[in-house]
């Protein structure tokens, strides 16, 4: 008992000639924890801080527990600022590259991006698709190259005679 008294003693002289005190939240935590021990009556007698400040520690405590104003926001995360400018980059470089292309070209790098995305991106950027091919298309193409090389053979298997 006489060793409390002297520690008493001592944090009464050490609170005279200190300045402010600072506490830390674990310190805060720590004063919380005790005070669940200590009777309410005596705490006064046995903290540093009054009974309002130990209640409006665990107040703040509380609301900072059930705050949620730090979670995610619903819906898809933004894309990543550097694969934004990766492809505005290859879509610079590469101007008849169109926003599939650029999608493939990611993909092979192990970028996972949707062709889309590719697309909104090149379109916030300003940038114009691809231009479009003046030859034939594919369904031409393979219809000339069938009528060309084999006449002979029926058209059973090509997509349209």
């Amino acid at each position: 008992m006489a060793e409390v008294l002297v520690l008493r003693h001592e944090n009464a002289v050490l609170r005279r000639h200190a300045g402010r005190v600072r506490y830390e939240p674990a310190d805060r935590a720590w004063f919380a924890a005790l005070a669940r021990i200590v009777s309410r009556g005596r705490w006064s007698e046995v903290f540093p801080v009054t009974p309002a400040t130990l209640l409006a520690w665990h107040r703040r405590l509380a609301a900072r527990k059930y705050d949620t104003s730090g979670q995610r926001k619903p819906g898809r995360p933004p894309t990543v600022p550097g694969i934004a400018r990766l492809v505005v980059r290859l879509a610079k470089e590469n101007p008849l590259w169109g926003h599939r292309r650029i999608h493939g070209e990611l993909t092979k790098l192990g970028i996972a991006v949707a062709s889309s995305t590719v697309w909104e991106i090149l379109h916030a950027a300003g940038i114009d698709p691809a231009p479009r091919r003046s030859g034939p298309t594919w369904r031409q193409f393979l219809h000339a190259q069938a009528a060309g090389s084999l006449p002979s053979i029926s058209c059973t298997w090509t997509l349209s005679c």
